[in-house]
């Protein structure tokens, strides 16, 4: 529902967000439609899902994605995006993306994270999942390209939702030093308090999913 989405972009500019985010993909340019075992969601929040179905649930219409870059800027908020492949990065160039965000399942897309740094836009990396010789290669390709050296990093656990217990905050001290450069958090937990010890450790950056009323249903939710 456009309305719901333009409703959520006020609702974050009322609460003091800096920034929005959305994501740019299909569920064809992430999967096939296919039943078979492979294609299922086997565990967690989404248990018992087809890949090709949810990501049609979970998508935001290309069509809208101009309209609601438009109402964050009119609001005072830097608007970005997670692009998924080659298609969605040139869709995004073509909105006037001025940053981009890669998630933490694509840290290993090399090629990707090589076409989006070929922008020379500022790039937002997630890490969840990831050992830290992938987030070398990942930083590597990144600056491979000569165009960008503009890379924050955000601390993820990618469960959704995650658990504080199993956040290992303790990771963002070891992070700015490994890799010389701005750390965040990628924050999947339920309440704030995730993101208020991450802060207190150094992180210059917090994203958050949220909705606007749980009841409603859908898959963020």
């Amino acid at each position: 529902n456009k309305e719901k989405a333009l409703e959520i972009i006020r609702a974050a500019a009322q609460a003091g967000a800096d920034c929005i985010k959305i994501q740019t993909y299909t569920p064809d340019t992430l999967t096939i439609d296919c039943n078979n075992q492979y294609f299922q969601v086997q565990n967690g929040t989404w248990e018992g899902e087809n890949l090709y179905s949810l990501y049609g649930k979970a998508y935001t219409p290309w069509e809208w994605q101009a309209e609601l870059k438009q109402e964050a800027e009119r609001l005072g908020l830097d608007f970005l995006s997670t692009p998924f492949d080659i298609t969605s990065v040139d869709f995004l160039e073509k909105l006037g993306m001025e940053y981009y965000k890669i998630a933490s399942f694509e840290l290993v897309d090399i090629p990707l994270i090589k076409y989006i740094a070929n922008t020379g836009k500022p790039i937002i990396l997630s890490t969840g999942m990831s050992s830290v010789t992938e987030i070398e290669e990942a930083l590597a390709a990144i600056r491979s390209q000569g165009k960008n050296n503009q890379v924050v990093l955000l601390k993820c656990s990618s469960a959704y939702p995650a658990i504080s217990e199993d956040m290992h905050l303790a990771t963002i001290e070891d992070m700015k030093k490994r890799f010389g450069v701005p750390i965040g958090l990628s924050d999947h937990t339920l309440g704030d308090l995730s993101a208020i010890i991450a802060v207190s450790m150094g992180a210059e950056v917090v994203e958050k999913h949220f909705c606007m009323d749980r009841s409603e249903g859908g898959p963020d939710a």
